[in-house]
């Protein structure tokens, strides 16, 4: 390219240098001396604006056929719609790329913007030139560059100044990842008869009425035993086969705290059963969870659960379906019920016969030729696989070589795992599969494609990666004085930060939106950060800087990280099950005094040594030094006096044997719950919590 220094214009042009250095700082080039070199993307336009400023009529003419009048204030025009350079690039057309479009339109005085604000798009939104608006915000007391971000409440005092409003526009991100685009492989046509696809089933209802339970039995696994709290803490999915017939199922669990996560399993399913209890009815969480159902026109599926229990009552069942507006079949209406017990097994294979009858019914159609759509269920770190993430592929099917785009993370597919466990070739339509080979831990819920080759992918990833991060960066921007005086006046009003670290991301996720929905008009929750993996050095520091909590879930704490906090003075807490979480930070917000927690001792165990198994986590060989260990019981593990991890003790054996307790002076394996990182020398706590309310 043309270079092109200030004393060059000033001697071309006949003008001094001062003058030269004057006009273009007016249009936003930063020149300070004669020797300043013009960036190499902007000479042209310059060369432009200064024939028209100082040539007039004798400016040499562009090449293009348009009358002269208009030529002649080509230099201005299009120096003010390139606007104010920042760094030099490779052409001018990659001159945008730093910053998303702000995207607006000025209409009967109102000025529809959508975040995140950057400057240089404001400008050509409102038709100002960047350096006049560069300008307008140094009299507001602002220092900002041409590709900075603008806070919500400057861009209201900047409009005002020429006489705009703001009128906030959402962008519909979701839709823009859907259009057409250019990273995405093509799709074929889809031929006019299409094979059946398995329907996509999704259990739901109340916490305890049998949903888990259910789903063990129709699979014959027993996930139930193995859980904290007897909970289903993440999102899976699962294949059977029913009289030749796959159906698939996605596990989502019954706490009203994974609310998200339900509807998420809603939004990707075909079918909803229902689970409701004989015993018990409808409950709160009953009705919220026929309200994801019906809200995404979702078939329903009654189960009447426990059917086996002596105080079984069906009819009030119906009773309660007709005050929700839904009639069973007996009762004249639409909705299929099926009596069944997870216990007995009673019941099951009318249920799966009723799945396969409504899959018949919605007539279930895919084309296994095209390549993969899919939906991200669940993602997390796994050690010796990275980045993994369990994708229900909706169409086509994926293969591996593949390669793919979710969300704001990319890659080709190494590996792909079914629901077994196994690595399989490739996976159809309603097929789950754990992915290995991205580059990053997607979000739940986002779109998985196929793409046309991986530099495609790199760069349609990196792009929602910029987008992302300028908008969070737009939304944290503290800009003037009177925004950090009104963000700590917030803080007055008492705001409890918090740092979520889970072990996938479906749980940190449902976490926060559950903290959310906590009522409390005095006190708020707010999320500084949330991420997946064990708490590291990092997240201290930002607890430090934040003034926030650090709050585990399922998760381990990095050695030396506790004496970081402990200097620091951050607080970390440790949770296994997401009940007593949601119960202390509810005492926390409304202002309540902390529960009684009465812990009751019950022993301590030494590691001796570690036995790595051919199947299953590792088990460490300890000895009951005091009191007694039991299975269920909680468990500290303590290295070196810091404390590391906080869970369950999941079994214990003596020689060959699972045993329920063990006592002083006795050897035993133990194996905890989600923790296999000890080592020989580490001390475990073993304690009983006696809960009681504290009162006022």
């Amino acid at each position: 390219m043309k270079k092109l220094k200030v004393k060059d214009l000033a001697e071309t042009y006949k003008v001094s240098v001062d003058e030269v250095i004057a006009e273009l700082t007016r249009q936003g080039v930063s020149v300070k001396a004669a020797s300043s070199q013009i960036p190499e993307d902007m000479v042209e336009l310059v060369e432009m604006l200064f024939d028209e400023l100082y040539l007039g009529d004798d400016a040499p003419a562009v090449k293009d056929d348009r009358p002269r009048n208009k030529q002649k204030s080509r230099g201005k025009e299009e120096f003010e719609r390139a606007g104010k350079p920042g760094k030099p690039g490779k052409n001018k057309e990659n001159r945008n790329e730093s910053a998303p479009a702000a995207g607006g339109a000025v209409v009967d005085g109102v000025a529809k913007l959508s975040a995140p604000f950057i400057v240089k798009n404001v400008a050509e939104a409102i038709g100002k030139k960047p350096n006049e608006v560069i300008g307008e915000l140094m009299k507001l007391g602002e220092l900002l560059s041409i590709n900075q971000p603008i806070s919500e409440n400057t861009l209201r005092k900047l409009l005002k100044n020429f006489s705009l409003e703001l009128e906030i526009v959402q962008a519909e991100k979701k839709a823009a990842l859907e259009a057409d685009n250019d990273y995405e492989m093509p799709a074929p046509a889809d031929p006019e008869n299409l094979p059946e696809r398995p329907p996509v089933v999704t259990f739901m209802g109340h916490v305890d009425h049998g949903k888990t339970s259910l789903q063990d039995r129709v699979r014959n696994t027993h996930v139930v035993e193995g859980e904290s709290g007897r909970i289903t803490q993440h999102i899976g999915a699962s294949t059977v086969v029913f009289n030749g017939k796959p159906i698939t199922f996605i596990d989502t669990p019954g706490h009203a705290a994974f609310t998200s996560m339900r509807a998420r399993g809603a939004n990707v399913t075909d079918i909803v059963v229902l689970v409701v209890a004989a015993d018990d009815g409808f409950m709160p969480q009953t009705v919220e969870a026929m309200n994801h159902a019906l809200a995404a026109k979702v078939p329903l599926i009654v189960a009447i659960n426990k059917i086996d229990l002596p105080d079984a009552d069906p009819d009030r069942i119906y009773l309660h379906m007709q005050q929700n507006n839904l009639t069973c079949e007996d009762w004249g209406g639409t909705v299929g019920v099926v009596k069944v017990s997870a216990k007995t097994g009673e019941g099951i294979d009318d249920l799966l016969e009723r799945i396969l009858l409504e899959a018949e019914m919605l007539d279930l159609k895919a084309n296994p030729k095209r390549p993969a759509v899919g939906t991200v269920i669940e993602a997390q770190v796994e050690n010796g696989l990275g980045p993994t993430a369990s994708i229900l592929v909706q169409n086509g099917t994926l293969s591996v070589g593949d390669v793919v785009l979710a969300g704001e993370e990319f890659g080709r597919v190494k590996t792909l795992i079914n629901d077994r466990g196994q690595r399989i070739k490739s996976a159809g339509p309603s097929t789950p599969v754990k992915v290995v080979g991205l580059s990053g831990v997607p979000e739940a819920a986002d779109k998985l494609v196929t793409c046309v080759n991986e530099k495609a992918a790199r760069q349609e990833a990196e792009q929602r990666r910029a987008a992302s991060r300028a908008l969070h960066l737009a939304n944290q921007t503290i800009s003037s004085a009177e925004d950090l005086f009104s963000k700590l006046n917030e803080q007055e009003h008492k705001s409890l930060r918090l740092i979520i670290k889970s072990d996938v991301r479906g749980s940190g996720e449902a976490i926060e939106e559950s903290l959310k929905q906590l009522p409390s008009e005095k006190i708020g929750v707010e999320v500084v950060m949330n991420g997946v993996g064990a708490i590291t050095e990092n997240d201290v520091t930002l607890a430090a800087a934040s003034d926030a909590i650090v709050v585990g879930f399922h998760v381990r704490v990095n050695p030396g990280v506790n004496d970081i906090a402990e200097k620091s003075k951050v607080e970390i807490r440790l949770y296994s099950i997401i009940y007593e979480l949601l119960e202390d930070i509810t005492d926390a917000l409304t202002g309540r005094l902390e529960p009684e927690k009465r812990e009751k001792e019950l022993g301590k165990a030494r590691i001796l040594q570690i036995f790595e198994l051919n199947k299953g986590p590792k088990v460490c060989g300890c000895l009951v030094e005091d009191g007694v260990v039991k299975v269920g019981s909680k468990a500290r593990v303590f290295r070196n006096n810091q404390l590391i991890y906080n869970g369950e003790v999941a079994s214990l054996r003596r020689f060959q044997d699972d045993v329920k307790e063990v006592r002083a002076g006795l050897e035993c394996g133990i194996r905890l719950d989600n923790f296999v990182d000890f080592i020989e020398g580490d001390v475990i706590d073993l304690y009983e919590i006696e809960l009681k309310k504290a009162t006022l």
